[in-house]
């Protein structure tokens, strides 16, 4: 296999492709795993869309608490359900096109050599290409499915909260719980975060189907829109002024 790989591959200005594409893979996963560790670490030291919603989810428990009836609560948890639901099923469906895209390969090279500009590729590389974005998006579907299943931990635990008059009796077990709750919905909330995340980063494997400089590039651009989105975006302003 290794073999194959490599005679398949021509120069770039002298330079074998597949040390390109060995690049550009190294920086994909120092990219996905790099940017994890740095927003994991900035969430709790600067506004962040997770680090206000956390709070917010707070918030939402001890409100919770306070009401005799919690329908809405429920109804908000399966609002939430909803939208989870419709990305898990998307990751399905990618799932099933990249498979089918397996049985296509010799005319999916021949389609993407007739494209101006566009490297040639190798069968083992265009398989490898596609194995990638399907582990990629196998992970989000894992993410997604164990965030819909913390939010129906969290509909269980909204409908075994105790009712108003103990929790005017008892108000530090109140607030405990009301804590434990907000962690486990904060919780829910990160798992789904990382399922969008790894939606970005797949989605960037599609341009090193063109050429493996491009994908670096995509690479660099989706870093960029994460950290805007989560750290630097009008809702995060907006969010922290509420707060």
């Amino acid at each position: 296999m290794l073999t194959g790989l490599l005679a398949s591959h021509t120069l770039i200005h002298g330079t074998p492709i597949y040390l390109i594409d060995g690049v550009a893979m190294l920086c994909y996963i120092t990219a996905w795993f790099g940017y994890a560790a740095y927003a994991d670490w900035q969430h709790p030291r600067r506004p962040s869309l997770m680090a206000i919603t956390q709070t917010m989810r707070l918030s939402w428990m001890r409100q919770m608490m306070a009401r005799d009836n919690r329908m809405v609560d429920a109804a908000l948890i399966g609002n939430l359900q909803r939208s989870i639901t419709f990305f898990a099923s998307t990751s399905i469906f990618v799932l099933i096109g990249l498979m089918t895209m397996l049985g296509y390969r010799d005319k999916g090279i021949e389609i993407l050599g007739s494209i101006p500009f566009t490297m040639q590729t190798s069968p083992f590389m265009w398989e490898f290409k596609l194995f990638l974005m399907a582990f990629v998006f196998i992970y989000s579907f894992f993410k997604y499915t164990w965030s819909l299943r913390l939010y129906n931990y969290a509909s269980i635990y909204v409908g075994a909260a105790p009712p108003l008059e103990a929790c005017l009796a008892k108000p530090e077990e109140t607030e405990q719980y009301a804590q434990r709750g907000g962690q486990l919905i904060a919780n829910a909330g990160k798992h789904f975060n990382m399922g969008l995340r790894a939606y970005y980063f797949g989605l960037s494997v599609l341009s090193w189907f063109l050429h493996p400089l491009l994908f670096i590039v995509m690479i660099g651009w989706v870093i960029y829109e994460v950290h805007r989105r989560e750290f630097r975006s009008r809702a995060v302003n907006q969010l922290a002024e509420m707060g």
